[in-house]
């Protein structure tokens, strides 16, 4: 067999790979209170739509229809809203969380049968984007990140610090200096290096991720990536040209509704 056949029979497969996701959506949202004293955070409304109608729609669009949802607080009324709208085009699979809350590292191991040979999109469900998923993916499937990171040059308070081959090396709070993976071992010249950039909350991952997690219980994704960032290679897809919100408090209403009619 020629080897522009075998590169073509690899597009091919490439092409055919089904891309799964998961939506976290288990949080209790105490930034977004009084609303979440009710309801869950996911189903906040923007436009007349919620957050996770707008997540599943954006994932369904780019052909993403086998959704995996973790659920814990008002889990019943994600659940309805599911059944209500029959998935919105998805095919949707439930996570319980009800008698404990994993956090998002514990949450996505709990949930790793879902997820097989393909790589999975992993989202928060309180994040609006208009992020060119079809990129992302191309992105990540050329390179060889265990995970690849959404990030944008937007100020944030914590950022994700990546070297000169765009591999993450740490984490850094912008507001207290505190730095933490292998980063905080650099010599002062290759520090000078160091690229930081804010987080948007979106994950392409490898299947081959679950094996390496030694993390247990509850625990969050940066915890693992911080665990795995010296021997693995974990790397970012800027998406700062996108539109992008985090509707994680009230005050993001606003912003949301001018960005998402």
């Amino acid at each position: 067999m020629s080897a522009a056949h075998e590169s073509k029979k690899f597009e091919r497969n490439t092409e055919d790979r089904e891309i799964r996701a998961m939506i976290l959506a288990a949080g209790l949202g105490t930034r977004f209170k009084p609303w979440t004293d009710h309801h869950p955070k996911a189903l906040v409304v923007i436009n007349g739509k919620t957050l996770l109608q707008r997540n599943i729609e954006w994932l369904v669009k780019y052909g993403i229809r086998k959704i995996m949802i973790n659920v814990h607080h008002f889990a019943d009324q994600i659940q309805d809203a599911i059944h209500q709208s029959l998935g919105w085009g998805a095919e949707i699979q439930i996570s319980d969380e009800r008698n404990e809350l994993l956090e998002t590292g514990g949450g996505l191991k709990k949930a790793s049968w879902y997820f097989e040979e393909d790589s999975f999109l992993l989202l928060n469900a309180d994040i609006l984007t208009d992020l060119n998923l079809q990129a992302f993916i191309d992105f990540h499937q050329k390179n060889n990140f265990l995970a690849t990171l959404a990030v944008t040059n937007r100020t944030s308070s914590r950022y994700f610090l990546f070297d000169e081959k765009n591999c993450l090396c740490g984490w850094r709070n912008a507001k207290t200096g505190e730095e933490k993976g292998p980063v905080s071992a650099f010599p002062s010249e290759k520090r000078k290096s160091v690229v930081q950039k804010a987080f948007s909350g979106i994950h392409l991952i490898r299947p081959s991720i679950f094996p390496l997690i030694r993390l247990n219980g509850k625990f969050s994704m940066v915890d693992l990536y911080l665990d795995l960032a010296a021997t693995e290679w974990i790397g970012s897809f800027d998406h700062s040209g996108s539109k992008f919100v985090d509707v994680g408090r009230q005050e993001s209403v606003g912003e949301a509704e001018l960005l998402f009619p």
